[in-house]
């Protein structure tokens, strides 16, 4: 019988939601409506053997004691247990080329000090590599150890920590902001905003009550696009910065928060947009640049970078390749992107802005529903694929 192999490359949030639905659904219906003339087959690329939930990130940051490790690292080797060897397979290493022609991924072994690559072959591609940050505290670049060592170097030297710069007024900048005002008091907490405002992709009002809530946390809060040109040593602990008006400070710890870029280098050149995103030529069935090829997450073209743009596509793509390869109607209704203004953001345990599908929420209720966790219970519920158990 002839095998069909479907390679997923990544495993966070769009790679792990993707290879279960396809695990639970895709396959199920392909070999009914094909009549099992062939066999499907699932493979994962992970570069890490854990998963990050990186939502958590600036509370693990701040201290081991409220987002432990074992909450916030969990194995991806129990999650697909459920699953035959010949349904599915995990393969950790990082994708680092493409032969388009060959339909072959280059994997390099990310725990090895050993140059040990592997060859993967794809009938379907899915790419779900998302992005990597300036700093290693909130995703994974390659193994979960870096990750963890950026976190317990930091565990190591807030404590001790007098003076604080975090560069970056996104979510993450001013979240971290947040935590650390609320555990050290005692430290100077500087915030670069990097704009003319917090939280830009939310309202003026609301990015002006995320300000007021920093500065009553006695957070510096500093725009006019003042940003770091230059860090003179590399490291976050100890360092001197350069900024943008020719000034330098000296600071104990530096945190970049200023961004992310695609994790896309290992794909052919012609698939990418300007910025580096994967193309999706059809936003609505998240199809990709060529034939058997598909995108989704933080790494395709079509991503405004937040988690509704992972959920709400996993199943329209699915249907993709459901449609494609067994030429029968799609399964699912063609992925609708939520543009309206949705965006929760913690400031300490006990405050927080945000607003969701236009509609702005008081504090209370971004404590309620994010800022006491971070959301730490949804871990689990991700790795296993219980959000996606129903069709």
């Amino acid at each position: 019988m002839a095998v069909h192999d479907i390679v997923v490359v990544g495993a966070n949030f769009a790679g792990l939601g993707t290879a279960h639905y396809l695990l639970k659904h895709t396959i199920p219906a392909l070999e009914k409506a094909n009549g099992n003339s062939t066999a499907y087959k699932v493979t994962l690329i992970s570069p890490s053997t854990q998963f990050y939930f990186k939502i958590g990130s600036p509370r693990v940051l701040a201290s081991p004691d409220l987002i432990p490790f074992s909450k916030a690292f969990l194995p991806l080797k129990d999650a697909f247990k459920e699953y035959s060897a010949d349904r599915f397979s995990l393969v950790i290493g990082e994708a680092v080329s493409l032969d388009e022609e060959k339909k072959s991924i280059t994997v390099r072994d990310t725990y090895s000090t050993a140059a040990k690559n592997s060859t993967v072959r794809y009938s379907s591609l899915v790419i779900a590599t998302g992005a990597t940050a300036n700093s290693p505290l909130w995703n994974l670049k390659g193994s979960h150890e870096s990750t963890m060592a950026a976190l317990k170097e930091m565990h190591a030297s807030l404590p001790k920590a007098k003076t604080i710069l975090i560069a970056g007024g996104g979510p993450a900048g001013v979240e971290t902001a947040g935590e650390l005002a609320t555990i050290y008091p005692k430290a100077s907490i500087t915030l670069l905003s990097g704009s003319t405002r917090l939280l830009t992709r939310l309202r003026p009002a609301i990015s002006a009550a995320a300000e007021s809530q920093l500065n009553n946390l006695s957070v510096t809060v500093i725009h006019k696009s003042l940003k770091v040109v230059e860090n003179t040593t590399g490291k976050s602990t100890n360092t001197t910065l350069h900024l943008s008006d020719d000034t330098s400070r000296d600071v104990d710890i530096y945190i970049d928060a200023t961004g992310t870029r695609p994790n896309s280098d290992f794909l052919p050149s012609h698939w990418l947009t300007k910025s580096g995103h994967v193309r999706t030529e059809d936003k609505l069935t998240l199809r990709g640049p060529v034939s058997s090829v598909y995108a989704i997450g933080d790494v395709a073209g079509y991503s405004l970078g937040n988690i509704f743009d992972i959920n709400d596509a996993v199943r329209p793509m699915c249907s993709s390749i459901y449609q494609d390869l067994s030429g029968k109607k799609p399964t699912s209704k063609p992925f609708k992107q939520n543009i309206a203004e949705t965006q929760l953001v913690p400031i300490g345990p006990n405050g927080g802005v945000g607003a969701v599908f236009g509609w702005k929420l008081p504090a209370f209720a971004v404590k309620m529903i994010k800022s006491k966790d971070f959301m730490i219970g949804q871990a689990p519920k991700t790795v296993s694929g219980e959000q996606f158990a129903k069709a």
